[in-house]
């Protein structure tokens, strides 16, 4: 683990700092160095990110939370400022094994994964692996349904066909034009003006970097690995919390199918919030964070 003095990123969220997790052994040299942000104290506290963002998505949750966990935010493997490997893979099980090497290698334990979008995927399918390691699944808007990003929007489903298009795809990929970019990332806001102009920078920055376009293809060709590991869901036995933003993609079969597979989980519907609820409601998860701890801090009566 190795810190900068500065971060790579223009968005500082004040109480953390910028870590890098390097790889060890085989399995971790395929995702490479992780890059992640930790601050604060308690139990820890992972979160996890959604298709084509980074550890600053949660810049507005970590301040809500951060007085009771010891928060650390991942960039999963080649987003944000983590390794680009060349020929890496970024299908579910290549990066849930990322995930997971955090933990290991920081040896966290009585953990509590939060997860966006493909991120709350991860955090279900890393707690079904880490079963001792694992205290508590957050999961918003589960990112595992036929269509995705698709459902946002028509530009959004004319510039994921592009960019997994033979072809033409990568450099489809590679260009992003702002007023693009904003519009498909307020496709997924309930409330638009949660999009703000720096973290819209900050992504289209994170996008020049070199084999940056490879990276998103691949991401956003990995859909239906997250779909087929929802084969994974009965196996997590921490409590779950499924959030899910009124005006998500998702469509009530999907997450009545989610249900299902995890008959015991809390389930919340946000009214009125989007795809994106980190960044628009992160009151809510906040909520969720804070209450389980302060149950947890509680004493228990004798019998």
């Amino acid at each position: 683990m190795s810190a900068t003095t500065e971060s790579q990123s223009a968005i500082r969220i004040p109480g953390t700092t910028e870590h890098f997790l390097e790889s060890r052994g085989p399995e971790s040299r395929s995702h490479g160095r992780l890059r992640y942000l930790t601050g604060g104290s308690g139990a820890p506290l992972v979160l996890l990110h959604t298709v084509r963002t980074q550890g600053e998505h949660f810049r507005h949750l970590i301040p809500l939370v951060q007085d009771r966990y010891t928060v650390y935010a991942l960039d999963l493997p080649g987003m944000g400022y983590s390794q680009i490997v060349p020929g890496s893979s970024y299908d579910e099980p290549a990066m849930r094994a990322a995930v997971k090497s955090l933990i290991t290698q920081l040896d966290l334990r009585d953990v509590t994964l939060l997860g966006e979008s493909m991120g709350a995927t991860l955090a279900l399918t890393t707690a079904a692996d880490l079963r001792e390691r694992v205290r508590r699944v957050v999961a918003i808007n589960a990112y595992d349904y036929a269509g995705g990003i698709a459902r946002s929007s028509l530009l959004a489903r004319f510039i994921v066909t592009g960019v997994l298009a033979p072809g033409v795809g990568p450099t489809i990929a590679g260009v992003e034009p702002k007023p693009v970019m904003r519009a498909v990332l307020r496709g997924g806001l309930g409330n638009k003006a949660a999009l703000h102009d720096d973290y819209l920078d900050e992504l289209l920055k994170v996008g020049r970097r070199p084999g940056y376009s490879v990276v998103a293809r691949a991401v956003y060709g990995n859909l239906q690995s997250l779909i087929s590991a929802r084969a994974r869901y009965p196996d997590v036995s921490a409590p779950v919390h499924l959030i899910y933003g009124e005006k998500d993609w998702s469509r009530p079969s999907d997450r009545q199918a989610n249900k299902r597979l995890l008959p015991a989980a809390d389930f919340i519907q946000v009214p009125g919030a989007g795809h994106f609820i980190a960044l628009e409601r992160p009151d809510v998860p906040a909520q969720v964070l804070n209450d389980a701890m302060r149950l947890a801090s509680v004493p228990k009566t004798a019998a």
